[in-house]
């Protein structure tokens, strides 16, 4: 009988602990729309202006155009492509950084190792505030 009360007793502390995850879904519903606003808040005018300023400082204007299609994709092509989340974000400053081929055809991209995940990513989100731009 001890070993029933003592199961019994362990069993409700458990249960009253361990609740947290699933006792207030709408505040984790919350939490996270937060969390997802933060990562895709819009971009202030200086944000974009320092993006566009990288652009300009590196080679890409050699390869890409804002509206036009050159050795590779316009701009505003790349922005049409992909929705503005953290993981496309993400996914294109990386390939900024190590460069690559084959999504918009056999010309290379050319690598750019030096350059830090910040800085693709304030380029990124210039490049992704030209979605609604023909």
């Amino acid at each position: 009988m001890r070993k029933v009360f003592v199961t019994i007793a362990i069993s409700a502390m458990l249960s009253a602990c361990g609740g947290s995850d699933t006792a207030n879904p709408s505040a984790e519903n919350k939490d996270t729309a937060k969390t997802e606003a933060a990562k895709t808040a819009p971009v202030n005018q200086a944000e974009l202006d320092a993006g566009l300023t990288m652009i300009g400082s590196l080679d890409c204007t050699t390869c890409h155009r804002i509206s036009e299609k050159n050795l590779g994709p316009a701009y505003t092509e790349v922005a049409q492509k992909y929705e503005p989340t953290p993981a496309n974000i993400d996914s294109l400053c990386v390939k900024i950084i190590k460069g690559g081929t084959g999504v918009w055809g056999q010309t290379p991209m050319t690598p750019h190792p030096t350059l830090s995940m910040d800085s693709a990513r304030t380029m990124v989100k210039y490049i992704m505030s030209l979605r609604n731009q023909q």
